[in-house]
Order: C-alpha cells, then structure tokens, then sequence
C-alpha cells in the first residue's frame, strides 16, 4: 500500500503542467545542470513526527543559504502508511559557491553530516520510499519527445 500510494502521489504530480515550462528538458540539458527531481515518503516513528520536521526546516535553511529552494513538505491527511511526503523539483546544480555556503550553514547549525546524519534521521523513520523521476511534464509532451526521438533513429537494416 506505502509504495502504491507514493506512486499514485508521484503520478499526480508529474502529470500537473508547470507554467514555468512549456517543453520537456532536453536529455543533456537534464543531465549537464540541473538536479533530478526526487519524492521521498516517510513513515516516521512514533512519537517522531515533530523532531522530524523541525529537522527538515533546519535543513530548509541550509539549502537557502545555498540559494536553493526549500523542499516541499507534504503532511498526512488521508489514506493510510505514510506521514510525511517530501518533493525536491529540478533545480539547478548547486556551484562551487553555493556549496560552500551551505557548508558554511551545516557548520554554524551544528547539523551532523555523513555517518551520523543517517544515524540521527534513521532514529525518526519507520520506513522511508525514495524515487526518483523525470519532469514535470504533460503527456503530450512527451508523446512530442518519443516522436522526436523516434523521426531521429535511422531505420535498423
């Protein structure tokens, strides 16, 4: 059912047109800047849920430092096997600046890093479902882009 739903969620979102975009990405202009757009769905452990969040904003403020967009949080309101839905869209690469800015809000948090970042936010989550994906787009969009690649492949034989 948890992973039902996520891919039911992940469809939904996908599937919304984005006013900012009015064509799918190129491959290599996916592949050259930009981030893969990624969902994360947790199941928190009881009693965890708040700790959870508090921890996400702090990690929110680390990414603005960066000049990176905060992750969108999306909290239960129905159905069943999940509490907290994380969406990271594309988003340009970080630079070596923007990186180091961050590094330097990691360092001025106190926030754990490596080995005792997955230790502390595994102490949180129940079960955790991460998935990455191409878009957003429309369908027609990329039924244009099958087609393309398609009018672009020389014919086998």
């Amino acid at each position: 059912m948890f992973r039902s739903l996520l891919l039911i969620l992940c469809a939904a979102a996908l599937a919304a047109p984005s006013a900012a975009k009015e064509k799918a990405p190129e491959a290599s202009e996916a592949a050259a800047g930009m981030t893969i757009p990624t969902f994360e769905m947790f199941r928190l452990a009881p009693g965890k849920t708040e700790a959870f969040i508090r921890d996400m904003a702090l990690w929110d403020k680390v990414s603005v430092a960066g000049g990176q967009p905060p992750t969108q949080l999306f909290l239960h309101a129905g159905g069943e096997g999940w509490d907290v839905l994380l969406y990271k869209p594309a988003r340009p690469k970080p630079t070596p600046d923007q990186e180091a800015a961050m590094a330097a809000k990691i360092a001025e948090l106190g926030l754990p890093t490596g080995a005792l970042y997955f230790v502390g936010v595994r102490e949180m989550m129940a079960d955790h479902v991460h998935f990455e994906a191409s878009g957003p787009m429309t369908a027609d969009q990329w039924v244009a882009e099958i087609d393309r690649q398609r009018a672009g492949r020389k014919p086998a034989g």
